[in-house]
C-alpha cells in the first residue's frame, strides 16, 4: 500500500523481486536509506548483476558520487523464544564477509564496484550493540582478511517493523 511513498529505486526492487528468501523488504529499507541519506541511485538488483563464476551474490548494485558501490543486506534478528547474542551477531558478520568477499571475486567486468557495504538491518538497539561489538572484536588479527574494507552500516528498526523480519 506504501509502494508509491518508496524511490524509483525501492519501487525498481519490489517490481524486480529477489534471489529467494524472505529479504526484500530489508533491501528495500537499505536502499531507501542508501537513496535519501547518501544520494544513492540503483544500477541493479541482485537477478540483474553477473558473476563469472556462479556464487555467493551481492543484493543492490548502487552508484553513490559517481561509484560503483556493492550493497549486500542482512537482517539481525531472532525470535522471542531466541534471544540475540554476541555469537549470533559474530557469526552473522563473518558469514557475509566471507560470502562478501566472493561475489567481489566473482562480479564480472561491467557489473564490478569500487566497495562494498554490508547493511546490517537490526530488530533493536540491543542488536546493534552486538554486531558493533562483534565488528570491533574482528580486530583481530586472525581475522583480518575477512574485514577487507567492507564498510558495514547498521540501522535500527523501531516500531511497527516486523514486516521486514
Amino acid at each position: 500500500a506504501d509502494k508509491a511513498l518508496l524511490t524509483e529505486g525501492g519501487q525498481e526492487i519490489i517490481d524486480d523481486g529477489n534471489a529467494g528468501g524472505s529479504s526484500i523488504l530489508s533491501e528495500v529499507i537499505s536502499f531507501e536509506l542508501l537513496a535519501r541519506c547518501e544520494g544513492a541511485t540503483l544500477i541493479k538488483t541482485e537477478t540483474e548483476i553477473e558473476y563469472d563464476p556462479q556464487g555467493k551474490i551481492t543484493d543492490l548494485l548502487v552508484e553513490i558520487d559517481g561509484l560503483k558501490i556493492g550493497v549486500s543486506v542482512t537482517r539481525a534478528y531472532r525470535g522471542p523464544n531466541n534471544p540475540y547474542s554476541l555469537e549470533a551477531a559474530q557469526d552473522l558478520l563473518a558469514d557475509k564477509l566471507a560470502d562478501i568477499l566472493v561475489s567481489s571475486a566473482n562480479v564480472v567486468e561491467g557489473d564490478r564496484w569500487s566497495k562494498q557495504i554490508l547493511h546490517v538491518v537490526a530488530y533493536g538497539p540491543d542488536y546493534a550493540d552486538f554486531i558493533v561489538q562483534a565488528w570491533e572484536d574482528m580486530d583481530d588479527p586472525d581475522l583480518e582478511g575477512v574485514r577487507a574494507d567492507t564498510i558495514v552500516v547498521v540501522t535500527v528498526t523501531d516500531g511497527a517493523d516486523g514486516f521486514a523480519y
